[in-house]
């Protein structure tokens, strides 16, 4: 397994896309293993990537088409100039996260909510005369941190699967979570207040990427929806989502996570299109929903192609000795959930298939164990966005790349605010959870 992970990082520096580059890590756990080569691959990983694409197809597409509307309508935009409106650009890292933090947290998936925010994050940081691998921080905080792991009701795969697999509502442990979410939110603005008072201490300046079309950033504004028609959208969202898990017991459609998050995400998407239908014509939404269904396919590939590489880790002998050691610690349950959703995540570049790995494997050995379930749901969705962002995190390479970044400039930003603070708030809440919820 450590030949294979090394085989994933090395592969993702060269460039190589994530369906060849799991394939080849996933032979490596093959020949390494002893397990039979054509079985593995067309029953085990094909079986992984296949059960992916069925169990989360409609919310990538729904997810795709939302955010890829949000950006058509100007409403995204509309955010982002608003904050600025609200906070200026002296305060630019905290109106940054707070942009990309409102999308994330209003069902943007982190491989559609760059796309969204680039544009305006660019505006931001070249108003404040900061360089762009600064950009790197506050997005990471916003798009890969509390706004999808720890706080209730977040849309994200990290709060959805746990759900589906531990049977309990998107919102588990409401004030457990935003106590988490507030800790890691002061860490991780922390690091950025300190890293723009280094920037401008170095006199470090504004640079676009090489071969970037600068135009792209000049934006009418008085074409832009007002910023009330703007949150609708997503205030919508988020309280289908919360409404959904408080009153599960009278809708029972609600006690289905990806059915919730997949209505929530239709019902914002009409919104936004019935409220911005003056600007929009039938061809220019049939276009919408046409491409923004193919970026969710293309969003899909890449967790399910590393969910399917994780299936084939899962049934060699090396997993199975590492879930045998790891259920025998003498530990409480809540660090085993953690500590082993941290690894999975780590070995797979994923935090939703580090998750899914875990609790496929070890969760009836937790419904059984006495713990409480919504607690160790979002200590499992915490964990899960430790380690998923290794070098080799298939996340990492896009942002990276639409930044016109080299992992050399920019990933101890990633380094210090997706793995570090994550881990020690991790820490902090799996050390409260015995404490407070012992078993």
């Amino acid at each position: 397994m450590i030949a294979a992970i090394a085989v994933m990082i090395i592969g993702a520096y060269r460039g190589i896309k994530a369906i060849p580059l799991t394939i080849l890590a996933a032979i490596v756990v093959i020949v390494t293993n002893g397990l039979p080569v054509w079985q593995s691959l067309s029953t085990t990983y094909a079986g992984g990537f296949g059960g992916v694409v069925a169990s989360y197809f409609f919310i990538f597409i729904s997810s795709a088409v939302y955010a890829l509307i949000m950006e058509k309508t100007g409403c995204a935009t509309a955010i982002g100039y608003k904050l600025v409106d609200w906070f200026g650009t002296k305060h630019v890292m905290l109106v940054s996260i707070l942009f990309v933090s409102i999308l994330t947290y209003g069902g943007v998936s982190v491989f559609v909510v760059i796309f969204a925010t680039m544009p305006i994050l660019f505006i931001l940081f070249r108003e404040a005369g900061l360089p762009r691998h600064a950009v790197i921080a506050p997005f990471a905080v916003g798009s890969s941190t509390y706004a999808t792991t720890t706080l209730p009701g977040t849309p994200a795969l990290t709060n959805v699967i746990p759900s589906q697999l531990l049977g309990t509502p998107m919102t588990a442990a409401p004030v457990f979570s935003i106590v988490l979410a507030i800790i890691m939110f002061v860490l991780c603005y922390l690091y950025c207040i300190q890293l723009e008072k280094k920037c401008k201490a170095k006199a470090e300046l504004w640079t676009y990427p090489a071969g970037y079309d600068a135009s792209v950033l000049e934006v009418d504004r008085t074409t832009l929806p007002g910023i009330g028609v703007a949150f609708a959208p997503i205030i919508l969202l988020i309280a289908f989502i919360v409404g959904g898990s408080i009153f599960r017991s009278t809708f029972t459609f609600a006690n289905d996570a990806a059915l919730l998050t997949t209505l929530a995400m239709i019902f914002a998407t009409l919104l936004c299109i019935l409220l911005n239908i003056k600007n929009l014509s039938i061809t220019s939404v049939k276009d919408i929903i046409g491409q923004g269904s193919l970026n969710g396919i293309s969003a899909i590939v890449g967790l399910a192609s590393v969910v399917a590489f994780g299936g084939v880790v899962s049934s060699s002998p090396a997993f199975q000795e590492i879930v045998t050691w790891v259920l025998g610690l003498d530990m409480s349950p809540y660090v085993k959930g953690a500590f082993s959703t941290a690894v999975f995540a780590g070995i797979t570049g994923s935090s939703s298939g580090g998750v899914r790995i875990m609790l496929n494997a070890m969760g009836d050995y937790f419904m059984a164990s006495g713990v409480n379930l919504e607690v160790l749901h979002r200590l499992v969705a915490v964990a899960a966005g430790t380690f998923d962002s290794l070098p080799h995190a298939s996340g990492i390479f896009l942002v990276m790349a639409m930044m016109g970044l080299t992992h050399k400039e920019a990933y101890k930003h990633f380094f210090w605010i997706t793995v570090i603070i994550p881990l020690i708030i991790t820490v902090i809440g799996t050390v409260a959870a015995m404490v407070i919820w012992p078993v």
